[in-house]
């Protein structure tokens, strides 16, 4: 296996224990809800208040990587967000709950970005979406086992245990990348000069200026566009990560133990619709250029995801609606790997903070979205904010119509 196959198989599962350690609070919210007596509106803070701190701090994160390096952020990021992942399960009331998540998300801010610029320097320009269709893959996968893993450990052992599990997972990691990870490929050992050379010569960091101030990147349209994308992508796509196990029991009527496949099933599927975004638009890169090359399957993506997503919340049958659903995540997530990629491209040796900037509007789109389904769920019913959030996917899919992965920055 080529040494950055082996880089991109160590942040993969990386990615997977991010989204176990994410998604295990939604798996386990009707336990948790019920077990410190939380109403639908303050379950909507808790899972809010999570994208809150981590749009804050996704950015300071990101800069912080363009100048210490991924290996060094990643070591803090994933130590923190291990420690209150663990401190998670001893919340014992609303205000702790909900100062412990926001800790955790002050603590996982960075970890994509940082991803990124790890993938920048040891992967090669025409490899950058295939590299993060796999990262996104990945990161589904998690999501998709992690109903599969944490509901057994909950119905057994309480759902605080789940908790700190996971937490000791993450640290794991973290000792195995301290030891074993080089910054860049000049420094790595057991590497062919072939492929050394491969990644120093298409990489393309050097097409970007090193120091772009930051004030320059945010007055950049290019950026703000692929910023009101995300925004709209992460509104729709932070309900399956937040609130799909709820919607499906209170809304749906599934039981518990249904929810262990039902749940699983549009993550399974959004897997797949990040591995063939990536790998399709790397391809129409090379056949169209990078401006429609990195367009075309974003934007059918989110089009026909938004589509889906307005006809299951007028869908009168729970099954219909569940597969109308998952459908949807499918389509909605070829955008993911994507849209990572052109940040790339724009960004070259800002990689860090230009995802930075994309995630944090995702995630500002995710926190309004998240807090507010509470609200809507309670006096509208819970299909009323599903139709709501397919609209906002659908505006996102015009708004690829503005960016252009070939105007880089600086």
């Amino acid at each position: 296996m080529k040494k950055r196959h082996q880089v991109l198989l160590v942040l993969s599962i990386l990615s997977i224990i991010t989204f176990l350690d994410r998604i295990a609070i939604s798996t386990a919210g009707e336990r948790i809800t019920k077990d410190l007596g939380l109403s639908a509106v303050q379950w909507g803070w808790v899972l809010g208040i999570f994208t809150l701190s981590y749009g804050i701090f996704e950015i300071p994160t990101g800069l912080l990587g363009d100048k210490n390096g991924a290996k060094k952020l990643l070591i803090r990021v994933v130590l923190w967000w291990s420690f209150f992942t663990v401190l998670t399960g001893f919340s014992i009331n609303f205000t702790m709950l909900l100062i412990v998540r926001f800790l955790f998300g002050m603590g996982e801010a960075g970890a994509y970005p940082n991803i990124s610029i790890a993938l920048s320097k040891w992967f090669p320009s025409y490899e950058r979406g295939q590299a993060q269709a796999i990262i996104w893959t990945a990161s589904r996968l998690g999501a998709g086992l992690t109903p599969l893993l944490v509901i057994p450990i909950q119905q057994n052992y309480g759902w605080q245990t789940s908790f700190y599990v996971l937490g000791v997972i993450g640290i794991l990691w973290v000792i195995f990348w301290k030891y074993w990870y080089q910054e860049n490929p000049e420094n790595a050992s057991n590497i062919s000069e072939k492929e050394r050379s491969e990644i120093l010569n298409n990489r393309q960091l050097s097409n970007h200026l090193e120091d772009v101030p930051l004030h320059k990147l945010l007055n950049n349209k290019n950026l703000w566009f692929l910023m009101a994308m995300y925004f709209c992508y992460a509104s729709g796509a932070y309900f399956f990560q937040g609130w799909l196990p709820k919607y499906l029991q209170n809304g749906r009527h599934v039981t518990e133990n249904q929810l262990k496949y039902v749940t699983s099933i549009p993550f399974i599927l959004a897997a797949l619709g990040c591995f063939f975004g990536g790998v399709l638009s790397d391809f129409l890169v090379k056949k169209y250029g990078k401006k429609w090359g990195r367009r075309i399957a974003p934007m059918l993506g989110l089009g026909l995801s938004g589509i889906f997503v307005i006809v299951s919340a007028l869908t009168q049958d729970d099954t219909t609606a569940i597969i109308l659903l998952s459908i949807g995540m499918m389509f909605m997530d070829v955008t993911a790997p994507v849209s990572w990629a052109v940040s790339m491209d724009i960004g070259g040796k800002r990689s860090g903070s230009v995802s930075g900037a994309m995630n944090t509007a995702g995630l500002a789109g995710a926190y309004l979205s998240t807090v507010s389904f509470g609200y809507l769920a309670t006096n509208y019913g819970y299909n009323f904010p599903v139709l709501l959030l397919g609209i906002i996917v659908i505006v996102g899919a015009f708004l690829w119509l503005k960016i252009d992965a070939e105007k880089v920055l600086g």
